[in-house]
């Protein structure tokens, strides 16, 4: 996300750079095809997880993670999740135009 802290968005990128250094991970085999038109098994045949579909579930992940605790600290995590928390709660009860527009001439 192009809005997102390039301080701490670096700082994980490297740390789990250095992760898969220190642990000597290999890399997956790259994929030539169209992702967007894999079937369920293909992508898990291929190994190809997906992001998180909402940022709750980026914020869930993200809670979860040793990494991110270890390479941010717990204040800055914490905080951080907190915030997030928040912004999710205030998108969760936005209404939008959309919803204006398409719902409100059905009451």
């Amino acid at each position: 996300d192009p809005s997102a802290n390039p301080y701490l968005t670096f700082a994980l990128i490297l740390a789990a750079g250095m992760k898969g250094i220190d642990k000597q991970m290999e890399l997956g085999k790259a994929v030539e095809a169209n992702i967007f038109e894999m079937s369920d098994e293909e992508k898990a045949k291929n190994k190809i997880d997906s992001l998180p579909g909402s940022l709750l579930d980026a914020i869930n992940l993200l809670e979860n993670s040793k990494l991110a605790k270890d390479t941010l600290g717990e204040h800055i995590h914490s905080k951080f999740i907190e915030n997030k928390k928040m912004e999710w709660d205030e998108f969760r009860i936005h209404v939008s135009k959309y919803e204006i527009d398409n719902y409100l001439p059905e009451l």
